[in-house]
C-alpha cells in the first residue's frame, strides 16, 4: 500500500503542480506580449488561459499533501525534521500562489481588458518574481523528498 500512495503522491506532484509552474512561469511574458499587441483578442485569450490553468491545476494540486501525508503516515516518518520542513515550505508555496500569483495574474487581466492602468513593466516583473519564489520553494521541496536527509536512501 506504501508504494501505491508514493506513486500516486508522485503522480499527483508531477501532473498537478508542474502545469502550474510552467503556466505560472510563462504569464508574465504572455501579458506583455498581449499589452504589446494591443486589443488583440488571440493574445488576451491566451493570458486568460495561461490563469485557468494555473487556478484548475492549483486546486487538483491539493491532492499532493493529502496523498503525501497518506505516504508518511504508512512510512512512519511523520515526525521526521526534512518532512515537517517540506511540510512548511509546501504551506509556503501554497500561500504564495493562492494570496499572490494567482490574485496577481487577475489584477493584469483586468488591466488587459481596460479595468485601471495599463499593464506597465513592473507590475509583470513583480509577478514574475513571486512566481520565481514559488517555483523555488517547490523545487526545494522536490530536492528534500528526493534526498530525505537522515534516511538510508539520502545522499
Amino acid at each position: 500500500m506504501t508504494k501505491f500512495l508514493l506513486a500516486i503522491h508522485v503522480l499527483a506532484a508531477i501532473i498537478a503542480v508542474g502545469p502550474v509552474t510552467v503556466a505560472a512561469s510563462m504569464f508574465p511574458a504572455a501579458v506583455r506580449r498581449a499589452q504589446a499587441a494591443g486589443p488583440d483578442a488571440a493574445g488576451r485569450s491566451g493570458v486568460r488561459l495561461l490563469h485557468r490553468i494555473c487556478r484548475v491545476y492549483a486546486a487538483l494540486g491539493m491532492a499532493v499533501p493529502v496523498f503525501g501525508f497518506a505516504t508518511a503516515s504508512s512510512l512512519g516518518v511523520l515526525g521526521d525534521a526534512w518532512l515537517i520542513t517540506s511540510i512548511v515550505l509546501t504551506a509556503a508555496a501554497a500561500g504564495v500562489l493562492a494570496l499572490l500569483v494567482l490574485p496577481g495574474q487577475e489584477r493584469l487581466l483586468g488591466r488587459l481588458d481596460g479595468s485601471g492602468p495599463p499593464v506597465d513593466r513592473g507590475a509583470t516583473a513583480r509577478l514574475a518574481m513571486l512566481t520565481g519564489a514559488f517555483n523555488l520553494l517547490w523545487a526545494v521541496v522536490t530536492v528534500l523528498m528526493i534526498i530525505r536527509p537522515g534516511s538510508t536512501t539520502g545522499a
